[in-house]
C-alpha cells in the first residue's frame, strides 16, 4: 500500500514551482510541477496556483503542512517574509516563517524567509538559503565555500548551518544581456553550439582566470575576434561564457579552500563551473539540487513554530 502524503514541500521560483509530496518516513510520495511562477501571478493569484499544483497530488482528507521556499515570499509575491540577516544559523529558518491566507482552510501554509547582508556588501537571497540548509542538513561536517551557479549565481560562506556571508554574481543574466541586447549580439547571430564552443569557452576561461580586472575590455574580444580572426559563432559564445564564469571564480578565488566545492544548479551549467574550477587549481562537486532543497524544507520545517 502506498505511503500517505504527510505534508508538502513548494519551492517557489521566478519562473515555476515545484511540489513535493512528503510521507511521513520522510520519502517522496507524490510530486507535481507548474508554470506559475512568481513573476506570472499577481498577490490574490498566489492561492489559486497553489491549489492547482496541490489538485496534482493524491492529498488526503483533514489538515495538511504546505512549507513554500523562494520567490513567494518576496516584496512582489504572496506575503513578504522579511529577511534573516547574515551572519546567521539556517537551522533556525522556520522560525521567520509567515503564514498567508488561503482560501481552503485544511492547508496551513508557511512561507519561509531569505536571507540579506548588510554588513560586507548588501546583498540578498531567496530560495537559495533552503539548499544551503539542506546541504548543512545532508553534509554535517562540511565547513567552506558553497558555489550555487545560475542567472544570479550566489557564493556563500557555511559554517555547518550557520552562513557567514555570501555575495552575488549576475553571471547567467550578462551572458543573456551581452547576447541579445549589446553589440556583441553581431557575432553571436549563428548556431551557438558548434565544435568550436570547447575552444572558445576554454579561451574565455583562462582569460577571465589570469585577468579579471580586464573583463570590460576583453569582453570585446568576441566582437573583434570575429570580425579579424573570422571566428565562429559557437565559438564566440564559448569564449563569452567562459569569460564570464572564469572571472566569478576569480573573483572568489581567495575563499576556495583544499575541499572540493560543492555546486547545486542544473548538471550542464555546473559542469561548466567544475571545469574553470579545475583550471584555478581547485575542484569542485556536483549536489542534487532537489536532495538538497527537499533536505532543506524538511528541516525548516522542524523549527516552524
Amino acid at each position: 500500500m502506498a505511503e500517505e502524503i504527510a505534508w508538502v514541500g513548494v519551492d517557489w521560483g521566478t519562473s515555476n514551482l515545484r511540489a513535493w509530496g512528503i510521507g511521513e518516513s520522510g520519502a517522496v510520495v507524490a510530486s507535481a510541477e507548474s508554470d506559475q511562477g512568481m513573476s506570472k501571478l499577481s498577490r490574490d493569484q498566489f492561492p489559486e496556483a497553489l491549489g492547482a499544483a496541490l489538485a496534482q497530488m493524491p492529498l488526503p482528507q483533514g489538515p495538511l503542512d504546505v512549507v513554500i521556499c523562494g520567490m513567494a515570499g518576496a516584496r512582489q509575491g504572496w506575503l513578504e517574509a522579511p529577511y534573516l540577516e547574515a551572519p546567521t544559523e539556517l537551522g533556525a529558518l522556520g522560525q521567520g516563517a509567515v503564514r498567508p491566507d488561503m482560501p481552503d482552510e485544511r492547508f496551513r501554509v508557511s512561507i519561509l524567509p531569505g536571507v540579506c547582508q548588510r554588513q560586507g556588501g548588501e546583498n540578498v537571497m531567496r530560495g537559495e538559503e533552503t539548499q544551503l540548509l539542506g546541504l548543512a542538513s545532508l553534509h554535517t561536517e562540511y565547513t567552506g565555500l558553497v558555489c550555487m551557479p545560475g542567472t544570479h549565481s550566489k557564493w556563500a560562506r557555511l559554517e555547518g548551518t550557520r552562513i557567514e556571508h555570501f555575495s552575488t554574481a549576475m553571471t547567467g543574466e550578462m551572458f543573456a544581456l551581452l547576447k541579445t541586447q549589446s553589440v556583441l549580439r553581431h557575432s553571436l547571430n549563428g548556431p551557438l553550439d558548434g565544435p568550436e564552443q570547447d575552444e572558445g569557452f576554454v579561451a574565455g576561461a583562462r582569460d577571465g582566470l589570469d585577468d579579471p580586472a580586464a573583463l570590460l575590455g576583453q569582453l570585446f574580444t568576441v566582437r573583434a575576434a570575429s570580425l579579424l580572426s573570422d571566428k565562429a559563432p559557437d565559438w564566440c559564445a564559448g569564449y563569452l561564457s567562459g569569460l564570464l564564469i572564469g572571472t566569478e571564480i576569480a573573483a572568489n578565488r581567495n575563499e576556495i579552500g583544499t575541499d572540493p566545492v560543492p555546486l547545486i544548479g542544473s548538471d550542464k551549467l555546473c559542469a561548466l563551473y567544475m571545469r574553470v574550477l579545475h583550471m584555478a587549481g581547485a575542484s569542485g562537486r556536483l549536489v542534487d539540487s532537489t536532495e538538497v532543497v527537499l533536505a532543506g524544507l524538511k528541516a525548516a520545517r522542524a523549527s516552524i513554530a
